[in-house]
């Protein structure tokens, strides 16, 4: 059994007992914490609601039953969107203008996994302090339930795929004149998920009237490994190759996660998903855009082409929310809007600094927070490394540049470890 807490929310393994997996009593627990924590700092008056929606897993049911019932017992009324999209139950908060969302997926994690996914009121994840502070409460306990004149109320809203269907459809960039006549064959996989829900009926409505399914019957029982990488899409990269269709989309369980495979069986790679989409966007609305640390330099080529500023941010869909500048393009799940930015990582100023505590013996400075940041920069370059590895022959000139960041931050993980360590044992 596994259970892995963490700021963005809580993720593990159903079944065992409680506190070594995703059990009832953990649920409980967290989305207790969660609710407390939107009631200490949303305006009550506002919104006493908060949206919950979900992937077709396996235990996906049992979760959303847990969840609506303690959020009810806290007091809010839930809007359960059921089976949706994460992207869908983003919007769906600020459709609805909840006080928050919980999304109950495990993304592209295997079956036995479940977890809640937690948003604040603009439908963003929770910033790095805001998820400590959940943390915090649920391990104090810190929380009171409503009695019974104030329990919530459980309200069933399961239009809002549609509703999202409609919203990319008035899109002034999307094309479906276009589309339809193009006379496109779409073959889908969506790993028997609630894309093969959403991503059909998309395309139908886009125009397009020759859809291949492949897993698309969302029973949870997932049709191969669920994460949509080139090892665990044989099948329909097979399928490809036989010429039987134009493109294949492929997404994770609760699609936000997306691999496009071409009409030969070859890999359209995520770095060209974003670039091309970029290149689109940018001819017809100017604006800025922000990728994560993991991401090859393509972006801020294209975005600089037009004029626009790039900015890099760390990994993970938290740091894709964490944004004070004006951005069109986003990545990590998140569609950034005018108003926001990405925090940047000063990777220099960063190595400096352990660099210097490690060579003049003052450890003052190194905090575990220092040793977590050179940790996810580490993480970061190792996950691009192996990617622009992986396919050389199209990123040689990116190569050295990346083995150039991957040595620095090594040589500053191994520092501020040793010297967190170090100031530990000597305190």
């Amino acid at each position: 059994m596994s259970l892995i807490k963490s700021i963005s929310g809580i993720r593990g393994t159903i079944g065992g007992r409680a506190g070594d997996g995703l059990s009832p009593l953990d649920i409980v627990k967290f989305a207790s914490a969660y609710a407390t924590f939107i009631r200490r700092t949303m305006d009550a008056s506002k919104s006493n609601v908060i949206v919950v929606g979900r992937d077709a897993r396996l235990s996906g049911r049992m979760v959303l039953n847990t969840v609506v019932g303690t959020l009810t017992g806290m007091g809010f009324d839930v809007v359960n969107i059921g089976l949706a999209t994460t992207p869908t139950t983003e919007l769906a908060v600020t459709w609805e203008n909840a006080a928050g969302g919980i999304i109950i997926t495990a993304s592209h994690n295997p079956r036995q996994w479940n977890a809640l996914k937690l948003l604040n009121s603009r439908g963003e994840f929770l910033t790095d302090a805001e998820g400590k502070e959940v943390l915090r409460i649920a391990e104090a306990e810190d929380f009171d339930y409503a009695d019974v004149d104030h329990l919530g109320r459980e309200q069933k809203n399961y239009t809002y795929l549609r509703r999202h269907i409609d919203h990319v459809l008035s899109l002034e960039l999307v094309d479906v004149d276009a589309i339809r006549k193009a006379d496109f064959t779409v073959a889908v996989d969506a790993v028997n998920s609630i894309g093969g829900v959403a991503i059909p009926q998309l395309l139908q409505r886009l125009g397009v009237k020759k859809v291949v399914k492949h897993f698309c019957d969302p029973t949870g029982n997932f049709g191969h490994t669920p994460e949509p990488i080139p090892e665990n899409l044989t099948q329909i990269s097979d399928y490809m190759k036989q010429g039987k269709a134009d493109v294949a989309f492929v997404v994770d369980p609760d699609v936000d996660r997306l691999a496009i495979i071409m009409e030969n069986g070859e890999f359209f790679v995520e770095e060209y998903t974003l670039v091309a989409v970029a290149d689109y966007v940018l001819q017809h609305t100017p604006g800025a855009t922000v990728s994560n640390l993991s991401s090859s330099r393509a972006l801020r080529d294209v975005t600089e082409k037009y004029g626009q500023k790039y900015t890099a941010a760390a990994a993970g869909e938290v740091n894709a929310s964490l944004l004070d500048t004006s951005a069109e393009i986003g990545e990590d799940g998140i569609t950034l809007t005018k108003g926001m930015s990405a925090s940047r990582v000063d990777t220099d100023a960063l190595f400096e600094q352990v660099r210097r505590a490690f060579l003049e013996r003052d450890y003052a400075d190194i905090t575990a927070e220092i040793v977590t940041a050179v940790a996810e920069l580490l993480r970061s370059g190792l996950e691009l490394l192996l990617r622009l590895t992986h396919r050389l022959g199209r990123f040689v000139h990116e190569l050295r540049e990346v083995l150039h960041l991957f040595s620095k931050l090594s040589c500053a993980a191994v520092f501020a470890c040793i010297s967190y360590i170090y100031s530990n044992c000597h305190k």
